[in-house]
């Protein structure tokens, strides 16, 4: 049976249930999307030669009920070059405010939803900062405006020497010579926002441990965030400063860690600071909405080492939402960070050169 067949079969057997069928059928929401990908990359002389290349993107598939105080969601996603579970879990509603989660959950850590508008996310998700998931469990608290989240993640949703994932963790693999043997284990996260007049501001902590799987030791990791994201009008602005660490047990290189994402693995600074600022308008039209947005990031590397360099991502462009469908155009530019240079498939470590690159991204999806 392949992955496809087995994700189809899972969501008849859920619609199937004879117990409670009818309630639940009730409450059943069913989707997902499908979304094509263009992308011109300056540095490339092939995609310059071609003037760029378009490509099946993304093929989601998408689910969530309740019944009674019970109910799920999950997501799982296809793209061109693998698959991997997004979001499957639980939940409980304890009282009105009061929600539990389990399973594979968000993160809650930094700026609800995302510290950035575009397709290409924030800095922050390059280290696992924005839009994470991981195995746990979670309550989250809400009364006016006022959010609480505190959870517990055993692990990651995949093993650490598997880079196909949606959004990144620690990994065990060799990378450019360096052999990393580390796992992400028992995460706490606490997340508390308060919200007044469209402006929310909060801020996170995260703790961890850093399993080495090759020698059995432990080490640790932490992150502290402050956030805001407020909401003036037709305009939007979201500002966010975080420090993180990562001290892993027995490290080849102090200085450095592993990483994976999207089928992909690199290095990043061990222990840095990441400063995002973003500012967005939407347009409202006859036909949908129009939202003109820029978001900056910055990594500044605070590790022994003094060649290590910042890292830089800026992203200029605009979401137009029309009936079901959603585009965003992009022109992303970066410096000394990974999948937009050249020569710098990392982040925060020497650069290599001393440019800026620059890439454009058109995102097209259709959401049923």
């Amino acid at each position: 049976m392949t992955k496809f067949t087995a994700i189809a079969a899972s969501l008849l057997a859920v619609l199937a249930v004879p117990a409670g069928a009818a309630e639940i059928n009730e409450n059943l929401n069913i989707g997902g999307s499908v979304r094509v990908n263009y992308s011109y990359i300056d540095y490339s002389e092939s995609s310059k030669d071609k003037l760029g290349d378009i490509a099946f993107d993304t093929l989601s598939l998408t689910a969530s009920g309740q019944s009674g105080n019970w109910g799920f969601a999950s997501e799982y996603r296809l793209n061109n070059s693998t698959d991997y579970l997004i979001l499957g879990y639980a939940t409980y509603d304890m009282s009105p405010e009061l929600q539990i989660q389990a399973g594979v959950t968000h993160v809650p850590f930094g700026n609800h939803g995302y510290i950035s508008n575009s397709w290409w996310m924030g800095l922050p998700y390059y280290l696992g900062f924005e839009d994470d998931r991981d195995v746990g469990v979670k309550a989250v608290y809400k009364t006016g405006g006022m959010q609480t989240d505190v959870a517990f993640f055993k692990s990651p949703e995949y093993g650490a020497s598997n880079n196909a994932r949606y959004a990144a963790d620690l990994f065990t693999g060799t990378i450019n010579g360096t052999e990393y043997n580390n796992e992400e284990t028992n995460q706490f996260n606490l997340r508390h926002t308060q919200t007044f007049s469209g402006v929310t501001v909060g801020a996170s902590g995260q703790y961890g441990q850093i399993y080495n799987s090759g020698t059995g030791n432990t080490g640790d990791r932490f992150a502290l965030a402050a956030h805001l994201n407020g909401n003036f009008g037709s305009w939007n602005v979201q500002m966010q400063a975080m420090h993180y660490e990562f001290d892993a047990a027995d490290a080849e290189d102090e200085n450095k860690i592993g990483v994976s994402v999207v089928g992909w693995q690199y290095e990043v600074s061990a222990k840095g600071q990441i400063y995002n600022f973003n500012v967005a308008k939407t347009m409202a039209t006859d036909w949908g909405s129009v939202k003109f947005y820029n978001d900056f990031g910055l990594l500044t590397p605070d590790v022994e080492d003094d060649s290590y360099d910042n890292s830089f991502q800026n992203v200029t462009g605009m979401a137009i939402a029309a009936g079901p469908t959603y585009t965003m155009v992009d022109l992303i530019a970066g410096k000394n960070m990974t999948f937009s240079t050249a020569n710098n498939d990392h982040v925060g470590l020497p650069e290599i050169g001393d440019d800026w690159d620059y890439r454009v991204n058109i995102n097209f999806g259709y959401y049923f």
